[in-house]
This record gives C-alpha cells, sequence and structure tokens, in this order.
C-alpha cells in the first residue's frame, strides 16, 4: 500500500476528505521524524515504537575492489512493533 492508498482507506474509515487526511499523515511523519531525530521514541500503543538506534562502527568490504574499509558509527531509525500489531499479522 502506498501513500495515496492508505489515504484513500483512512478517508473512507473516516468520512474527512482525502486532502484532510492527507495533511494529517504528512504531520504525523514528519512530528515522527523530528521526534526520533532528536533521539526520543515515540510509542503508539497496540501498534509500535519508533525509536533512534545508534549503530556501531564497524569493518565492511568495498564490493568494487574487495578491499576491507571502516564504516562509521551513525544513528538510524528503528520500529518495534507492538503487541496488537503482532497479533493482527
Amino acid at each position: 500500500m502506498n501513500k495515496k492508498e492508505l489515504v484513500d482507506e483512512v478517508s473512507k474509515y473516516t468520512g474527512m476528505t482525502k486532502k484532510d487526511v492527507a495533511e494529517i499523515i504528512d504531520a504525523l511523519t514528519r512530528t515522527i521524524e523530528k521526534t526520533v531525530g532528536n533521539g526520543e521514541a515515540v510509542s503508539l500503543t497496540g501498534f509500535g515504537t519508533f525509536l533512534s538506534y545508534e549503530r556501531a562502527e564497524r569493518m565492511g568490504r568495498n564490493p568494487r575492489t574487495g578491499k576491507t574499509m571502516k564504516i562509521k558509527a551513525k544513528k538510524v531509525p528503528k520500529f518495534r512493533a507492538g503487541k496488537g500489531l503482532k497479533v493482527n499479522l
């Protein structure tokens, strides 16, 4: 399901206009991005938790040359499914 299909489904379910639903979804994703980017977690009970994860520095291999190289540590987003989502899958 892509964003347009999600907007259509939520619009049908709630009776709201597609424009209003799209604005809400955009606001939700921007808020989650901003919060997780600041290192805080966003928890939606029954659905899951969005959080920031620190990936450690590690050694990797350049696929073109086969040469070993160091990959720097960085923060990456992570999603942990909640109990309600796991049960419904």
